[in-house]
């Protein structure tokens, strides 16, 4: 009898330790679903937004001199429509560059000053708005691979469809856009240079970015979940990187970015390309300390203004931030941007150096 209760007591606690095991597989499968839940919420929230260019700010191809742009439509990675124009000026293009917009500002629209400059300096310019921006389709971006995919599909339209020259074809990107064109490489080595202003490496790089500013170090807890929310939606797109790009072409690259900028540190993009390619004569950084995020590429009129529109924000007799003053700052800000703003001017207000900084590197690879 002491035997079979000694048998009895040891079979006891070994369903005891099953149990208490099950249940605490059960706790930690539920801890990561909520936490996979909640970082795709987050995550949702910061990128699966639509976005519509600011209406006072709004380009048109009538506010620049000489500039003509035909209408296209194509299919991206899940048969949405997108919008793009080929923009030229001019007969003696020598090259087409395709360019990929920001991230938060709608489409390409803000960026049209760009097209306009390279058009007027032997380029035809493909620009087109992204999944959830401007005139494309899309109830959101959906994420920051979204922008890959679409370039994907933007250049292979430009290279296939027939509807444009047989030019060599280099990108432009700033900022998601910057991250765009550094990452397609991977499946274009058609792509003969490419121009990466304020990017980032990894699609994950800004979302830890803006995370540790709210969050601190806590942010890292997530991004694993935030990566296979990413692959869950994105597939391939997700997981490759600028330096996968880099490493799979032949491209030309130049990199530009700012060691002020708070939007993309360069930590994420800059500093890490240059720890690979410091000495790879392919490769062409340059680098400011003092400008921004994008500060470097306007001219004298755009920061003249913006110092102007600074002061008169700082003038006003309400506190702008408050939600409760937010339709009338969005009416005031509107009005005074319709008042003052010098559409010509700003319109054509660019680093000319810069941007012929640009020309020439392009020049010195579609030659």
């Amino acid at each position: 009898m002491p035997m079979e209760r000694a048998q009895v007591n040891t079979k006891a606690k070994s369903s005891k330790k099953k149990i208490t095991a099950i249940v605490a597989s059960i706790i930690a499968v539920l801890l990561i679903a909520v936490d996979w839940m909640a970082s795709a919420i987050v995550y949702d929230e910061n990128f699966n937004q639509r976005f519509e260019s600011y209406e006072p700010l709004k380009r048109s191809v009538d506010d620049f001199d000489g500039l003509r742009r035909t209408r296209y439509q194509f299919s991206s990675d899940k048969g949405q429509k997108l919008t793009g124009y080929l923009y030229s000026s001019g007969e003696d293009q020598h090259g087409i560059i395709v360019m990929a917009h920001g991230f938060g500002g709608g489409g390409h629209n803000s960026y049209m000053d760009f097209a306009n400059y390279f058009a007027h300096h032997g380029y035809h310019v493909f620009a087109y708005d992204a999944t959830g921006n401007d005139e494309s389709e899309g109830d959101g971006v959906g994420g920051l691979p979204q922008g890959v995919a679409d370039l994907d599909y933007a250049i292979s339209f430009v290279r296939d469809s027939g509807h444009f020259p047989n030019l060599p074809m280099v990108l432009f990107g700033h900022s998601w856009g910057a991250y765009s064109v550094s990452n397609v490489l991977t499946y274009h080595p058609e792509v003969k240079a490419v121009i990466a202003c304020s990017g980032f490496n990894a699609s994950s790089d800004l979302f830890a970015s803006e995370g540790k500013k709210q969050a601190g170090n806590a942010i890292y807890a997530m991004m694993p979940f935030v990566r296979l929310h990413e692959w869950n939606r994105f597939g391939k797109y997700a997981s490759n990187t600028a330096l996968n790009g880099f490493s799979k072409s032949n491209a030309a690259v130049m990199i530009v970015h700012s060691f002020d900028d708070e939007i993309v540190p360069s930590e994420y993009g800059y500093e890490t390309y240059l720890k690979h390619y410091k000495d790879d004569p392919r490769f062409t950084f340059v680098s400011f300390e003092d400008q921004g995020h994008d500060d470097y590429l306007q001219g004298a009129y755009a920061d003249a203004f913006n110092s102007e529109f600074d002061q008169w924000h700082a003038s006003l007799d309400y506190d702008p931030n408050d939600p409760a003053n937010k339709e009338r700052f969005a009416k005031d800000k509107a009005a005074y941007i319709h008042t003052n703003l010098d559409r010509k001017q700003w319109s054509n207000s660019l680093n000319d150096d810069l941007f012929k900084h640009f020309v020439d590197f392009y020049d010195s690879h579609t030659a």
